[in-house]
């Protein structure tokens, strides 16, 4: 039996081998530090041959990826005056490639293969997690917390999220049918006990913030495009005042409460206001890419005692924003924030003006979550984490799709075509 090679990069085609690469990546992003070196060259093997079948598929048009790939990219640069070169230098080509994997994933996978493929992947993730789990006293407010085969109950927390997430993507965006049906119904409901089981309040929060938007979106598609954007933007005003009403009446504290958990986020606040002041050291460029926690540097060394980190590694300063300013300075922050927002305002704007744009619905979730999370979380900056490949996959299907969108938009090999004597304009 003869297999064409370019059906593996082609979206429409190549639902099998999707769901496999898929699935993998979400196990290796869970678990790569279990599984070491051989786990992540898995994940490689899966997407970068995929530049030798086709690159021009693969890869797409550089010109695309303008607004994308500088964040990578100077996080590459900053091994030229990071505090510790040799490890910035390893983690941002780290990085750089997993970047890569994502956009190459963008150009070759569909949204509903993706969205298949990461149920699939968050079950083999949480299955791993109940036969090889364990539970974690949180020496901070003295709670004991499932925690499954990570060593954080938020990474469990961020695939259980993920989990309910997917499952109602399929169902309600989605709306798949038959087995695809059954797997969304399983991974759901699994996903709520981890959850559930976990106690970590930001996914939950998060996760709740997510569905009620992606519920008024959905229900919005029946109306006009002028009415959906009145509602968004009403939606959001209505959003801010709450929080804030909230804020100024002690609603944090009553939602935190029924957490278990106390204003500070359980030290959150603290090791905020320390992000601050190390950013504040070197405030335009950082100290460089993953170039502050470094066992044998001081500041480093004071906070993992604080916060009772033994194994002195894997601590951020739990603020997507507050960890690039201290590693990446303010250059470094309006890198990102073009990233995230230029995702999140290009989906939600495809949503508005096409009701029916499921792809663009799913991805604005997504990204929905990357960016609430953000502010107590640190997702989406690593290499060979869940979190980055989704917010880079997100980005690179925007770019895409208004690649392919303009007029102007032509391969090297057409343009010639057009320039040569007697050719159609």
């Amino acid at each position: 039996m003869r297999i064409v090679k370019a059906r593996f990069v082609n979206p429409d085609h190549n639902l099998w081998y999707g769901l496999f690469a898929v699935a993998i990546s979400i196990f290796v992003f869970a678990y790569s530090i279990r599984f070491g070196k051989v786990s992540i060259l898995a994940y490689y093997g899966l997407w970068l041959p995929l530049i030798l079948v086709d690159y021009r598929k693969a890869l797409g048009n550089p010109g695309d990826l303008g607004w994308i790939v500088p964040f990578a990219a100077f996080a590459c640069l900053s091994v030229f005056w990071s505090a510790a070169p040799g490890i910035s230098a390893r983690a941002s080509v780290q990085f750089a490639s997993h970047v890569v994997c994502a956009l190459i994933a963008a150009r070759t996978v569909s949204v509903r293969t993706l969205t298949l493929g990461s149920l699939l992947g968050t079950l083999l993730v949480l299955f791993f997690s109940v036969a090889f789990g364990q539970y974690h006293f949180d020496p901070l407010d003295g709670s004991y917390s499932f925690v499954g085969a990570f060593p954080s109950k938020n990474q469990l927390g961020l695939f259980a999220s993920l989990g309910v997430y997917f499952a109602f993507a399929a169902l309600v965006v989605l709306g798949e049918r038959g087995l695809w049906r059954i797997v969304a119904l399983a991974c759901g409901a699994l996903s709520a006990v981890m959850l559930l089981k976990s106690q970590s309040a930001t996914s939950i929060i998060a996760l709740a913030a997510v569905l009620a938007i992606m519920t008024c979106l959905k229900l919005g598609v029946m109306f006009s495009p002028s009415v959906r954007r009145g509602a968004l933007l009403t939606g959001t005003m209505l959003a801010v005042g709450a929080v804030l009403v909230g804020l100024n009446l002690g609603g944090l504290d009553l939602l935190l409460a029924a957490f278990g958990k106390d204003a500070t986020l359980t030290g959150r606040t603290y090791l905020w206001s320390q992000g601050w002041a190390a950013a504040a050291n070197a405030p335009f460029f950082g100290v460089g890419y993953q170039a502050y926690w470094v066992q044998g540097f001081s500041e480093a060394e004071r906070l993992w005692e604080e916060f009772y980190i033994g194994s002195r590694s894997g601590f951020h300063f739990h603020n997507t924003f507050i960890e690039v300013a201290v590693e990446l300075g303010l250059v470094g922050v309006a890198l990102l924030v073009v990233v995230m927002l230029r995702t999140f305002a290009g989906h939600m704007r495809r949503v508005v003006s096409d009701a029916h744009n499921e792809d663009s619905l799913v991805l604005f979730g997504v990204v929905a979550m990357l960016v609430v999370r953000a502010f107590v979380e640190v997702d989406v900056i690593n290499p060979y984490v869940v979190g980055s490949f989704l917010l880079f996959y997100s980005a690179g299907r925007l770019a895409a799709a208004r690649g392919a969108r303009r007029p102007l938009f032509q391969t090297a090999a057409r343009r010639r075509q057009r320039a040569l004597p007697g050719s159609a304009p």
